[in-house]
C-alpha cells in the first residue's frame, strides 16, 4: 500500500475537481483521479494542477470492475474517496436510469474493487485503508418547518430519484463496513457552491443568466431553503474526515448559511449591481435598471423539498472543522470569479449544457 496515493472518483466533477486541487496544492499526496467525464465532468477545471507529478488521471466508469480492479493494482492507495455520482435532480427526475447505474451500480461495483484489494493487504496495513463516501444532506429528505436540523442520526427520508439513489449508495457503504469489516467513513453535505460550479445549478446559472440578460427562473415562490457550503470549505472538512475520523464514524457537513432560494437570487442581483452594473453590460444597458427585474417565477419542480439545513456541530467537536466562508464572503468571491473565468464557463455552455435549472 502506497500511503501517500488516494483515489477520487468524480474528481473531475465540482466538489471532486476542489477537492483534487486542495490536495494537490495543500498536502503530500499523490491523486488518481477516477472519472467517467460525463456532462458534468469538465478536466478544465484542473488545468491548474495536471501537470503536476503527484497527479494522475483515469478516464473510467466506477462500473467497470476490471478497469477498477487494474487501477488499485497498479497504484496501491491507501484509500479511496468517492465522490462520483450522477448529482443533479432534475435530471434524476427525467431520467431516473442513470442514477441507479452510477450511484447505486457504481457504488457497489467499486466498494467490492476496494474490498478485494483491501483484503490483499497485510494485517497491519487494513486498518490504515480507508473509503471515505461522500453524499448528500438530501437523503433526510425535507425538514418542512423553520426548525430542526439534520443531524447524523436523522432517519433517512429521500424525496427524489436522485436522493433515493444516494440513500441507497449511504446504505452500501455502510453494510459492506459491517459485515465485510471493509474501513469506511461516510458524510453528508448541504449545497456547496463556489467556482467551476456546472451551470445548471442555481447560484451560477443565476449569475450567467444576469450577464446575458435572460430571466432567472426561479421555482415556485422562491422560499425554499438551502444550507450553503463553499467548496474550498467542503474540500477542507473532507481531508479532515478522510484523515482523521475514525471507522464507521458519519459526519455532516454544513456552511451554517441558511438562505431561501429568492434571496440568493437577489443577493447575486445585488453584488452584481455594484461590480457590472446594468448601464455597463451590453446584454441589459437600456432594457433594466437593476438585475432583480430579470427574476423569473416558473412552476415548481415535482416533490421539491422546502427546506435543508445541516447541524455541523459534530465535526467541530470531534474534528475541530469549521467553514471558513460566511455565505457574504463565499457567494461575493464565487460572482467574481464567473467575471474573471468566462472562457472557462463559456466552454461549458458551448458543449453539452443546454440552460436547464436545478438549487440542489
Amino acid at each position: 500500500m502506497q500511503q501517500n496515493t488516494v483515489f477520487v472518483t468524480g474528481g473531475a466533477g465540482f466538489i471532486g475537481s476542489a477537492l483534487v486541487r486542495y490536495l494537490i496544492e495543500n498536502t503530500d499526496t499523490k491523486v488518481v483521479n477516477i472519472d467517467k467525464l460525463t456532462y458534468a465532468g469538465n478536466l478544465q477545471s484542473l488545468e491548474g494542477v495536471a501537470a503536476n507529478p503527484r497527479y494522475v488521471f483515469s478516464h473510467t466508469d466506477i462500473c467497470d470492475r476490471a478497469a477498477l480492479d487494474a487501477l488499485f493494482a497498479e497504484h496501491r492507495p491507501r484509500g479511496v474517496m468517492h465522490l462520483a455520482a450522477e448529482s443533479h435532480v432534475d435530471r434524476s427526475i427525467t431520467g431516473p436510469a442513470a442514477f441507479i447505474e452510477t450511484n447505486i451500480v457504481g457504488t457497489y461495483t467499486l466498494l467490492e474493487a476496494a474490498r478485494r484489494y483491501w483484503n490483499t493487504l497485510s494485517e497491519p496495513n487494513k486498518p490504515q485503508f480507508r473509503f471515505h463516501h461522500i453524499s448528500t444532506d438530501e437523503v433526510f429528505g425535507d425538514l418542512h418547518g423553520s426548525d430542526g436540523l439534520f443531524t447524523e442520526t436523522t432517519p433517512y427520508a429521500p424525496s427524489s430519484p436522485y436522493s433515493a439513489s444516494k440513500a441507497s449508495s449511504d446504505h452500501l457503504v455502510r453494510a459492506w463496513q459491517r459485515t465485510y469489516g471493509l474501513p469506511a467513513v461516510l458524510t453528508n453535505c448541504s449545497n456547496n457552491y463556489g467556482p467551476y460550479h456546472f451551470p445548471e445549478k442555481l447560484i451560477p446559472l443565476m449569475i450567467l443568466n444576469c450577464l446575458a440578460g435572460k430571466p432567472l427562473p426561479v421555482y415556485g415562490e422562491g422560499r425554499q431553503i438551502r444550507d450553503w457550503l463553499y467548496v474550498e470549505d467542503h474540500a477542507r472538512a473532507l481531508w479532515t474526515v478522510f484523515t482523521r475520523a475514525d471507522n464507521g464514524e458519519s459526519y455532516n457537513i454544513g456552511g451554517h448559511n441558511e438562505r431561501q432560494n429568492i434571496d440568493v437570487v437577489r443577493t447575486i442581483c445585488a453584488i452584481l449591481d455594484e461590480i457590472r452594473p446594468v448601464a455597463g453590460n451590453p446584454a441589459t444597458a437600456g432594457r433594466i435598471a437593476s438585475y432583480a427585474e430579470l427574476i423569473t417565477h416558473v412552476a415548481d419542480r415535482p416533490g421539491h423539498d422546502v427546506r435543508y439545513a445541516i447541524d455541523a456541530a459534530k465535526i467541530a467537536r470531534d474534528l475541530g472543522w469549521k467553514p471558513q466562508e460566511t455565505f457574504e464572503s463565499g457567494i461575493r468571491k464565487t460572482v467574481q470569479w464567473y467575471l474573471d473565468n468566462e472562457n472557462w464557463w463559456q466552454a461549458v455552455l458551448d458543449g453539452s449544457y443546454q440552460g436547464k435549472h436545478s438549487d440542489s
